[in-house]
């Protein structure tokens, strides 16, 4: 019999039979893991396994290529947070919906861990959680093997006068480098750079480079699934505060 113990962010859960749920966790030491809690969709256990939860899980199998189950214990609950507003909700449902599209099974991701939690901790402070996401949103991209850079210019190796993003390379480029090629490029607005005040129409235009990348290459590496529509109902949401 195989046994661990660690704690986690719910991402997912569906019911199984009459009573049980799989869930699926976004654990610290193990990854993305999925598992059988029997009783799970119990009046007990739903209010429980709410998606964004932190839980303690232990995970048991025979084999290790077994689904196996969870006993599952709350940590935190996430829902009061999730619930105080629009932003916050759709919030927590992009980035478990992401985790979840992104991150493969059972391979660990700890530094990604602690950065999506911190974030989730967020969760009910608009003030603060726009520019959080942003910053998650490119670990993710970094932790996924398409991160950018934007440490100097592509073309000129300057450090100074960044101002877009090769849609190609994912690299920084200079206004003077761009030349003729500005129209081509993407945006490179200086919150993504740890400059300037993080206003919201400089974090929603960050987004919509982020967003090409998630698009345009994270996605494809992972098969023909688009990126999850929770993304682009937060956009909406975002673009519509300004």
């Amino acid at each position: 019999m195989l046994e661990w113990r660690d704690h986690g962010i719910l991402l997912s859960v569906r019911r199984h039979g009459e009573s049980s749920a799989i869930i699926d966790v976004f654990t610290e030491e193990h990854g993305r893991h999925a598992g059988i809690v029997r009783g799970g969709a119990s009046r007990r256990m739903a209010p429980i396994l709410q998606p964004g939860a932190q839980l303690d899980v232990t995970w048991r199998a025979r084999l290790e290529d077994h689904l196996g189950s969870y006993h599952a214990e709350p940590l935190r609950s996430r829902a009061a947070a999730a619930l105080s507003g629009r932003l916050a909700l759709a919030g927590l449902n992009t980035v478990t919906a992401l985790l979840s599209f992104c991150l493969p099974e059972r391979e660990p991701h700890p530094g990604l861990y602690i950065r999506s939690e911190q974030l989730l901790d967020l969760l009910g402070s608009e003030d603060l959680w726009p520019l959080a996401y942003l910053r998650w949103e490119l670990a993710l991209l970094e932790e996924m093997g398409f991160g950018l850079d934007l440490t100097a210019c592509a073309v000129s190796g300057s450090r100074v006068g960044l101002a877009y993003v090769s849609p190609k390379t994912g690299r920084a480029v200079s206004r003077e480098g761009a030349g003729d090629w500005a129209e081509r490029l993407l945006p490179l607005p200086p919150v993504m750079l740890g400059q300037g005040d993080a206003g919201n129409a400089e974090i929603v235009q960050a987004l919509r480079t982020t967003g090409y990348f998630l698009e345009a290459h994270l996605a494809p590496s992972l098969g023909s699934r688009p990126p999850p529509e929770a993304r682009a109902r937060l956009m909406d949401l975002l673009s519509r505060r300004l």
